[in-house]
Order: structure tokens, then sequence, then C-alpha cells
């Protein structure tokens, strides 16, 4: 791997492992957040009972520990960068008494697997994080068996995902924030038209279906997205670890204030959108 992008890999891995108690203690809403995402993963590739799939960037384990739920023969091999990630991952899977897994700390652009060794891929909100998108692109259709599926979910447009722009926009008002450098990760680094799949068609997959996906984030109140979003979101507590008190209460108020307008009822369920691409070898 080049130095540049050994050096991004390694900064994803510490930034994941510093928010993985937040994962932990937000798990359940953000699962519940992201779920129609992985559930349209899961269709796409309609698993069967006896194949061996493989779930990039898995986090805690999603949707990972739900496909191999459904297999009574097959297991599926959960990946990730970050080990503490793979650790709630791991609890998640023995509270719910699912065993067919094995669980693998690895990069993607470097995966220590034989090529074909796998029926499917599904990756859920990976991509974006990925420092060369074409070579990770390229590392799953490699360890794909020939006809095999893959599925992954990106965010799509600004416009459409309130539950980040909400806040990170309020940010970007109230500071001054150095713009990411050209192709750096980023939330809607993969929402223009047609990138995931140019992306697959240049790694050799084909019959590349992009299909977009809705979901609300269930917080119920605007204290709870406000503690949730500076608690997980990597992007969001960054930028707010370089503001002194009085900026972050400002800050804090405007989201407030900006979210209980959207949802005067006071049952703050936020809307988002998605795409979920496939593709086969």
């Amino acid at each position: 791997m080049e130095k540049q992008l050994e050096q991004i890999s390694q900064q994803q891995r510490e930034s994941w492992n510093k928010f993985s108690p937040g994962w932990k203690k937000w798990d359940e809403l953000f699962m519940d957040f992201l779920k129609p995402m992985g559930d349209e993963i899961i269709n796409m590739l309609n698993p069967k009972d006896t194949e061996v799939i493989l779930d990039v960037a898995s986090g805690t384990g999603e949707p990972g520990l739900t496909i191999a739920n459904k297999l009574k023969f097959g297991k599926v091999v959960v990946t990730d960068l970050s080990e503490d990630m793979l650790e709630i991952a791991k609890e998640n899977a023995e509270h719910r008494g699912i065993s067919n897994i094995e669980i693998f700390p690895c990069d993607v652009t470097e995966m220590p697997f034989t090529d074909n060794k796998f029926d499917a891929v599904s990756c859920r909100f990976g991509f974006m994080f990925f420092p060369d998108m074409l070579l990770a692109a390229k590392e799953m259709a490699r360890v794909l068996k020939p006809g095999g599926r893959i599925a992954t979910s990106v965010w799509n447009v600004p416009e459409k995902n309130f539950w980040i722009t909400a806040i990170l926009g309020t940010i970007s008002k109230n500071m001054e924030l150095p713009p990411p450098p050209p192709g750096a990760p980023g939330m809607f680094r993969c929402a223009k038209d047609d990138l995931i799949a140019g992306i697959f068609r240049q790694a050799g997959l084909k019959n590349i279906t992009v299909k977009e996906v809705t979901g609300k984030m269930k917080c119920k109140t605007s204290d709870v997205y406000w503690n949730a979003m500076t608690e997980v979101a990597a992007p969001v507590v960054a930028a707010l670890s370089n503001a002194d008190a009085s900026m972050n209460e400002k800050i804090k108020r405007e989201v407030l204030q900006k979210v209980n307008e959207k949802y005067p009822s006071g049952n703050v369920m936020i809307d988002s959108s998605a795409l979920v691409i496939y593709g086969e070898k």
C-alpha cells in the first residue's frame, strides 16, 4: 500500500477505535436508523443457506450478523479496520446467539483471503471512508467467486440527509473549517451520480443496478439527536473540539432550534437517503 494511503488508513483505524465506546452506547439507535439500507443490501444479495459471505467495514456487526442469522449452513466473515468496533460486533453476535461468523480485523485494500473465495460481499457505508475506492472495489471483486454478488450503500446528496447536515451545516456556518483535500474520505463523497457504479465497472463487475433507499433516525427528542451525534460522528467531534465553550454552546443552541423547528410536534424522526449499488463478477 502507498505510504499516503497507509497513513489515511491508520488515521481511520485510530478514529474508529476512539469512537467505539460511543457506537456501543448508541448502537440500538443507529442500527435501527441504518436497517433499511442493510435490508436492501441483503435483499439484493439474496443469500443462500450454504453460502460463505464477506461483510466489509462491518463496524458493530451489521449487516453481517443479520445475514449470518439467515444462513442455515453457511457463514459470514466479518471484517473491519477497527479492532475495537469488531469487539462490539463479537459481543452483539454472542448476545444474539449467532455463532456462524468469523471475525477478521483487516484493511479492505489488503484482505487476507484467497481469490474467488466468497459467494457474496456486503459493505454498508464503507466506501466513503476508503482511501482508494477503486482499489477497494478491485479487492472485493478479487475475493468474489465468478458469478458472485456484491452490494454496498453510500449516502445520497446532502439535501436529502438532514440528519447530518443539521449539525454539520450549523458548524460550518459558525466556524472556519478547512476544506478537505480532493478525494478525501467524507460523508457525501460517493453521492455523485454513477460514481460507485462507475467504480464497480472499472473493477470488472457487471449487471450493475442502483436504488435509492430512505430511512429515519428515530431520536424522539432534539437532545437525544445532539448527544448521539456528538458522541458518534467523528467529523462533528473533530470540528467541535476546536470550538471554545461559548461557541460550542451557540452551535448546540442553533442545532436544537433548527431540529425543533423542523419537527414542531417534538417527535424527532429525521429523514435520510442512501443509494444501494449492486454488481456481479
